[in-house]
């Protein structure tokens, strides 16, 4: 990739208006591996002017079209999907064995199926003497984490452009390197000038200068709801639209007919996949106590077979930062002060990876929802076991949290599991062993966000609602 040091915008790569440049740092050696443009407010002006001009034009475009467009992004995906994974990778530490298939397949398989919606602003409905259809939102910014990049991306992009969006596009300064290589993609598929645009920079200066444009129409969201609650104030006062994916301290309800060791296997893989940086993570795990140390045993039995690295046999890679490193420590001790029992892990680095943000694989029994372990989001490999007495103690402990993200049940069968997942207060819930689909809508309740991402439910997000009224019929 050449494009390390300029900025996409107006279908031109250009240099950022202030040349600073933020240090791209690769987590397992802890050596910067690249350096990318620091973006300013005068940068997003540009983009979201841009933006703004192609507008009309991309909205017009007839769905066809865009549909088109999105398959042939999804072509160079594809085609480029080894270097997507490498720069994922790098920057954020998941193994690239890993990394293709958790953070690169999906995104790909997403992009293609956005591309089936590009018709839901040619559809007309009646509703009496009314015609109604959608119309694209406008201008939107989207501001994206670092610990699934790529995924967040096209779940923005992606349904924007099905939509007839334009956008300006903020990746995470930890990990910018794949929204680059995204912009090359768009750009060599033909994509209309100023329908994309890509300022990387800090979320104090471009992402506050995307929320407070008022030439922006919409704001996509996804990291922590303490940003998000501040991204929210910034948009305010211009009454933006909103959609934000946010934290989670997700409830998994085994129950005590299930089969003890799939369910315990997956629980633990969850928690543990992606080093413990994922929003939608199962990280309390409420068992019957009556089979506590039972699953007690299973736990330790498949944390010991977990590898840390970055080669093709590692499971775990390092944190993504310094940073998240030591927030996870402090949370190990903070779990320690508050009487939780360790069954396993705990602070400091795993014997023979002393370079790199590598932790541990944790886990805490012994917990109560009352702890903080059990009530905040770790964003690490950290889970904590929460014994309960019957199915309705272990519901009402699912739902006693701030956040509603995710959700999971592993019980003796489908049924039995349904019937529980129906209690969840979540927007997702995983069902013995369930995994994650691209075809249905993600996002959260509480604390959680709000909107929904990927599938038709997603691509809607991005649209307004028009009601024509014509003249009644003569009675």
């Amino acid at each position: 990739m050449e494009n390390y040091n300029r900025i996409y915008i107006d279908g031109r790569w250009q240099p950022a208006a202030g040349g600073e440049l933020l240090e791209v740092i690769n987590p397992a050696t802890e050596a910067c591996i690249a350096r990318v443009p620091r973006g300013s407010a005068e940068d997003v002006d540009s983009a979201v002017r841009a933006a703004r001009g192609a507008f009309d034009g991309w909205a017009s475009t007839p769905g066809e079209e865009r549909r088109a467009l999105l398959l042939r992004i999804a072509d160079g995906m594809e085609a480029r999907k080894a270097e997507l994974t490498a720069a994922i990778s790098a920057s954020m530490g998941c193994p690239e064995h890993i990394a293709e298939w958790l953070q690169v397949e999906g995104p790909i398989e997403a992009m293609r199926l956005f591309a089936e919606h590009t018709a839901i602003t040619e559809e007309i409905t009646e509703a009496g003497h009314s015609l109604v259809w959608r119309e694209a939102v406008g201008v939107c910014a989207f501001i994206n984490p670092w610990n699934y990049p790529l995924h967040q991306f096209v779940g923005k992009v992606g349904a924007a452009l099905a939509a007839g969006c334009t956008m300006v596009a903020k990746p995470s300064e930890q990990t910018p390197l794949q929204d680059l290589l995204m912009a090359e993609i768009m750009h060599e598929s033909g994509l209309p000038a100023g329908v994309f645009n890509l300022v990387p920079g800090r979320g104090a200066e471009v992402g506050r200068a995307l929320c407070e444009h008022p030439l922006v129409d919409m704001v996509s969201f996804t990291g922590s709801t303490r940003a998000g609650v501040e991204i929210a104030k910034a948009a305010a006062p211009m009454v933006k639209r909103v959609t934000q994916e946010l934290g989670g301290k997700s409830p998994f309800i085994i129950t005590a007919n299930a089969d003890l060791a799939a369910a315990v296997r997956y629980g633990v893989d969850d928690v543990m996949i992606n080093s413990g940086q994922t929003c939608t993570a199962l990280t309390r795990m409420l068992v019957p106590a009556q089979q506590r140390e039972e699953i007690e045993e299973l736990i330790l039995d498949r944390v010991a077979e977990i590898t840390l690295g970055t080669d093709g046999g590692a499971f775990m890679g390092p944190m993504s930062s310094q940073g998240q490193w030591q927030q996870v420590q402090d949370y190990i001790r903070i779990g320690i002060e508050e009487g939780a029992t360790l069954l396993c892990g705990g602070p400091g680095n795993p014997e023979g990876l002393s370079t790199g943000y590598f932790a541990r694989p944790t886990v805490f029994t012994g917990v109560h929802n009352e702890m903080r372990i059990a009530r905040e989001e770790i964003f690490g490999p950290v889970l904590c076991v929460i014994a309960y007495g019957d199915i309705d103690e272990a519901v009402a402990i699912a739902n006693d949290s701030p956040y509603g993200l995710s959700s999971g049940v592993y019980a003796a069968n489908e049924q039995d599991a349904l019937a529980i997942a129906r209690r969840i207060r979540a927007g997702l819930c995983f069902v013995n062993g369930g995994e994650f689909n691209y075809r249905a809508p993600f996002g959260g309740y509480k604390q959680s966000g709000n909107g929904r991402e990927f599938s038709q439910q997603g691509v809607e997000e991005f649209t307004e609602i028009k009601s024509v009224q014509l003249a009644a019929p003569a009675q």
